[in-house]
Parts: structure tokens; sequence; C-alpha cells
């Protein structure tokens, strides 16, 4: 692994020494959680620490999970003979020589949190421990709880949510932008051969390192510099990012902080993400990334839009598929970001922030702003063919990456079907399909027919009776053509009309997984 760091890189062997610790200690996500309590875990994810700290007083000085949970999980100055009695290869010393502690007066001070992670994924359950910047309950004692503005965030909803997009499908080289303490390139390296990871913070790159060493990856180099800089002229099969797109003002007085601005006006940067990917995506590659787009007065109000003109502006033929998962006003988005830098709300501070993203906003004619999912992927030949931009703001259980990868090999396929060739195809209906009726009082045929998705996306579509019944009758025995003329004989309708009614819903629900090739 290289980067360009002012400081050296973190130690491989005291690495090993410290992962040795934390397994024989037993630190993992469902230890912890045990030790402090279900009532003061939710404490904790407040950001109220109390609770957890009582817990763990009580199962005793020496007890090393709650020295460690302590220490490095609740990030609370512990005594130095207690930590190295809980961490007996790694020690104190190994600790500070690794930047995550110092020592003054006695105790053991953290300069960073080192948490577990559970990990659930196509190679099976495990745990990762992650070392990060102080959050903002450790650094409340400290400093008032103000995150410093080069600040390299932990394991967050958004990392976790990327982590489960990523597409389970083997790759050689993998490229993390915006890489932060590492978890996108970790997760990539579970199905790639080699992973460049990127960060315009030497910090951020030098947690991704140690957070390497610290479960024992390899395959993972780092490179400093902005987005695409560090890999011109370089080709990848995959692209991660969880980009710092949070939309700032460029202000006097509004911090910048590294791990969620990136120092451009407005959603430039998801549009310059977009626009330039895939100059460094190989045939056949794919891109996949969070971030917010603008919802503008001037460009029919429509923020999808926007990021459907970024995606055409592409130098390279882009296949598109975008998901808006939310969107919030301007004001809800500017509460929302401030909070998270630690001001707090009713002081002169909060208001002064919250109007310099309201006028910063006023100034593009912003009236909401979007967020979800873009995937992007590189035709191996010819032109795109998959250009979809959609809402689906229910909430979604699990990891969508295996959802996802099944969308894209099914839409692939189809893409090599004609009408007569998916009319002799055999389906089969997904085993989290439901079908639900519903009936005015008294009536003998339903007056609405859904058809309700249990993984996925978790879509509810309304459907007549005749692709109610094709549905219902794709069972992996007749091919679809066949099941269309004998409903169109049993509803006494033209069998070529229904035929071109359904065809194309059958498209759909084959990509959306409601249906699949047998």
């Amino acid at each position: 692994m290289t980067a360009a760091l002012a400081e050296p890189a973190p130690d491989p062997d005291r690495c090993a020494a410290l992962r040795a610790d934390l397994g024989d200690a037993g630190y993992t996500a469902d230890a912890v959680r045990d030790g402090w309590g279900p009532l003061a875990d939710e404490a904790v994810g407040h950001g109220l620490t109390g609770p957890a700290l009582a817990a763990l007083g009580r199962r005793g000085a020496g007890d090393a999970l709650a020295v460690l949970a302590r220490l490095l999980f609740l990030g609370v100055p512990t005594e130095v003979d207690a930590v190295d009695a809980a961490l007996p290869r790694c020690g104190v010393a190994g600790l500070v020589s690794l930047h995550l502690a110092t020592v003054e007066e006695g105790l053991v001070v953290p300069s960073a949190l080192v948490r577990p992670q559970d990990v659930a994924d196509e190679a099976g359950a495990g745990h990762w421990w992650i070392a990060s910047d102080l959050d903002e309950a450790a650094l409340a004692a400290r400093t008032g709880g103000v995150l410093p503005t080069d600040h390299v965030l932990g394991v967050g909803g958004a990392s976790l949510t990327l982590a489960g997009l990523q597409l389970p499908a083997p790759a050689g080289r993998v490229l993390d932008v915006g890489t932060g303490c590492g978890i996108q390139a970790l997760r990539a390296r579970h199905y790639a051969d080699r992973v460049v990871a990127t960060d315009v913070s030497s910090r951020a790159l030098r947690f991704t390192e140690l957070n390497a060493l610290l479960n024992g990856v390899t395959g993972i180099e780092t490179r400093h510099g902005s987005l695409f800089e560090p890999v011109a002229g370089e080709q990848f099969d995959r692209v991660v990012s969880n980009p710092p797109f949070v939309i700032t003002p460029r202000s006097a007085g509004v911090p910048e902080y590294e791990y969620r601005d990136a120092g451009y006006a407005g959603d430039a940067l998801i549009e310059a993400f977009v626009s330039q990917v895939g100059t460094v995506l190989a045939p056949g590659g794919a891109a996949q990334l969070l971030g917010n787009w603008e919802y503008r007065d001037g460009d029919d109000g429509d923020g999808l839009r926007r990021v459907r003109g970024w995606v055409e502006s592409s130098p390279v033929p882009l296949d598109a598929w975008v998901i808006e998962r939310e969107r919030l006003d301007p004001l809800a988005y500017a509460e929302l970001w401030v909070r998270d830098g630690g001001t707090v709300p009713g002081t002169p501070a909060y208001a002064r922030m919250v109007q310099a993203w309201l006028e910063d906003f006023a100034a593009r004619g912003v009236t909401a702003i979007g967020f979800g999912y873009l995937l992007l992927h590189r035709p191996a030949s010819g032109s795109s063919t998959l250009a979809r931009y959609e809402r689906s703001p229910q909430p979604v259980g699990g990891a969508l990456g295996p959802h996802l990868l099944a969308a894209v090999t099914a839409w692939q396929r189809l893409s090599a079907l004609d009408d007569a060739a998916l009319s002799a195809a055999v389906l089969t209906v997904a085993g989290d399909v439901t079908e639900a009726r519903h009936h005015m009082p008294g009536a003998e045929s339903p007056s609405v027919i859904e058809l309700r998705q249990g993984g996925g996306l978790g879509r509810t579509l309304e459907v007549d009776p005749a692709l109610a019944a094709l549905v219902g009758a794709c069972d992996g025995d007749l091919a679809v053509g066949v099941l269309i003329a004998a409903i169109a004989e049993l509803l006494e309708v033209d069998g070529a009309d229904l035929a071109a009614d359904l065809l194309p819903r059958v498209r759909e629900l084959v990509f959306t997984g409601f249906l699949a090739f047998a």
C-alpha cells in the first residue's frame, strides 16, 4: 500500500498485535451490545453514553471487553494498567505508536475510535474492526462536540447503504473514490482482486491503511487526490464511491468538512463524477455511488432530469439506473447538515448557518434536494440501452446488491430477446411475491389487484386481471406465449392484442424481480 502521507504508514506488526488482542477479548459488535444491554445501546445511538458506561462499570475493572468498549468504542479515557491488561500484546505503547491514543496523567486518552462492525454478504457473516476519528459524543467533553473540518468519519448509515449496494460479482480491479475510513475498499475486496482507494484527505488514507492491516486484508492500494486525478489513464472493472456530496454554501463562517464537502457549488460534484466516470470504466464495467441533486425552478423542477443530463453529457456512452430514495425541502436539508457538524439548534451559530444554506439555495432557485443511488454501466460495445430514472421512497430491508445484480443480469438478457423470443421463454414467480385483492363490499370481482414484493425495493404494483393471471400461471412449466394465448381465450379477447399489451409489462416484471427466467 502506498500513499502521499505526512505520517509513516501504520506498523503491520503493531496492527497484528492489536487484532489478536481484540479477538481474544471477544470485542465484537454483538458482545458490546450484550455487554451494556438494549436500553444503553439505544442511548449510544442517540449520543448518550451514560447508561452504557454505568453498565460497563458493573462488569468490573478487570473485564477486558468492558475496558475496550469504554476506551475504543465510547472514546473515554481509561487507566493505563487496565488497558495494558486488556491488550497484552499491543499494550498502551502500541496504541500510542499507531496514533490511536496518548497518555496523560496516568490515563490512556483515545485519539480515535476502533469499533467492531458486523459484516454479512454473499461470503457469509463476520466482522471488521474500523478505526476512525472520535465522534461527537466522545469529543463533547473536550471540544464541545463540534467536529474538526478534517474529521474522518466512521461507519454510518450512508456507508453501510453503499456497502450493501455493491454488486456481488467478481471483478479484477475496483476503484474506491473518497474512501474515508476504507469500508468500501474492504467490502470490495470480498469480490475483487485489487482495490485502489483514493481520497483528498491524507488522514483518511492513513485510516484506510490502518483498517486494512487491522483486519488482515491485503490488495488495497491508497492514493492521494481528487476524483479521478490519481488514476488518470487507468481503467477499472468497478468504481464505488460514497463521495462528499453534501451541498454546502461557499460562505464565510460555514465550515467545510472534508468527509462531506468537496468544495463544489451546489450539486456540481455529482455532476463531475457522473460526467467523467465513464473514462475510467473498462468496457463492461460499472460504477455505483450515492449522491444529492438539486431541483431547480429553471430546469422544470425535476432533479432526476438534471441527473439524466449529466449521464448524457458523458464522453463515453453509459447505461444508467438512478433511484431517488428521499427528497427534502431546503430548510430540512439545511438543518440536517448543520446539526451533523455538531452545531446545536437554538444557538446563534445554528441560526446563522441555516440562513447561509437557505440563501445559497435561493440564489440557484432550488426548491428541493434529492438523495439516491446511481448505478452506471459502460456497455462492452455499442450504445447505451438502459436509461431508468425512478423514485422509490419506501424503506427496504437488507443489502440491495444481490437485487441490483439480478436486475442488471435480467436486463442484459432481456435486451437480447425480441418479443417472439420472450414469448418462447419460460418464467417463474419470485418467491417473495404475494398478491392482494381488494373487493368492494358485496362485489364478486376485485376492484384492485396488487402484486407485492417482499425483497428488493419492496415494490407494490397494481395490475389488471390479465397480468395477474399470467403472473399466477408462471410456474416454470409453460412458455409465456402459450400462457398469454390461454388467457386471451379465457377472457375472449384477441391474442395478438393481449400479447402486445402484456409483453412490455412482462419485461418490467422480470427486470424488477417479480418474475425470473426458469
